[in-house]
């Protein structure tokens, strides 16, 4: 099962479409777009190319500079809208001062996504983009699926789950299932894209609530000082038992299969965690 090439060139061309928006406004759509289509990129040229030039490594560290920050306006989209949503009627007052507090850093960091793409920082990620999608080769024997697998079963764990370890499989989540995604229409393929989404979703989920109630924590102090952050706290645990049921059903149904051990990945295939 080789890669999808047709949808290696999407990734690109969704890249490339995304540039010319968000340097004139940085909604939450198009934050999230750029994110995700940069991703896929940094997976095709990173993950599964059978070379890496040196346009490629400049590629690769501008797509993820301008991916960290614009991921700093995401995560602060994603926590306005958890907050909005929230019920607490007896914390009104705290919720409406972190409301303000979340929106006056989304400002700060859009302006600083916003100069991030200032002068000729489009000009060149659009040529190395170019240069990128030309030039890159992939092995006829790349296996796809064997190579998701690997992403996930690298992460080790010795002992009970932490949230650290449950970290590290969202972030290396997100690269597998777009990998698997690469094996186009086969059905093995898209079962494993499946799970993989599943699982990044609940963890997802966990991480966004935690990153909200870290920040009330940081306004508001401990449980007995705020009952909002007192609710968070609450719901935060309940995700977190969630996310952790959730991997537990993925991590069942991706067992490392010796079919699928044996199967060899040629030419870049899986960096280590540390390194994601």
């Amino acid at each position: 099962m080789p890669i999808d090439q047709k949808l290696s060139r999407r990734s690109f061309d969704k890249l490339k479409r995304q540039l010319s928006k968000l340097p004139k406004g940085a909604t939450p759509e198009s934050v999230h777009r750029f994110r995700t289509y940069s991703r896929r990129v940094e997976v095709v040229v990173g993950e599964l190319g059978t070379t890496l030039s040196g346009n490629e490594k400049k590629l690769l560290k501008l797509l993820a500079k301008l991916r960290t920050k614009a991921g700093k306006v995401r995560d602060l989209d994603v926590e306005i809208e958890l907050l909005r949503n929230l019920k607490s009627p007896q914390a009104a007052g705290h919720k409406a001062l972190l409301q303000r507090f979340l929106s006056d850093e989304r400002t700060k960091r859009e302006k600083k996504l916003r100069k991030a793409f200032e002068g000729n920082t489009v000009r060149e990620l659009s040529r190395r983009l170019k240069r990128a999608e030309r030039d890159i080769e992939f092995s006829e024997e790349l296996e796809p699926v064997a190579i998701a697998h690997g992403l996930v079963n690298q992460i080790q764990v010795d002992g009970p789950m932490t949230e650290a370890v449950l970290h590290q499989y969202r972030i290396v989540g997100k690269r597998a299932r777009y990998v698997a995604e690469l094996g186009g229409p086969s059905p093995e393929a898209q079962v494993l894209a499946a799970q993989l989404k599943s699982m990044q979703d609940g963890i997802g989920d966990w991480h966004d609530w935690l990153q909200l109630t870290e920040h009330a924590e940081e306004l508001f102090g401990d449980v007995q000082d705020s009952s909002l952050v007192a609710q968070l706290r609450n719901v935060t645990r309940a995700k977190y038992r969630e996310a952790v049921r959730v991997l537990g059903i993925t991590k069942a149904a991706l067992v490392f299969k010796p079919a699928v051990a044996e199967r060899k990945a040629p030419g870049r295939t899986v960096r280590s965690v540390s390194a994601a």
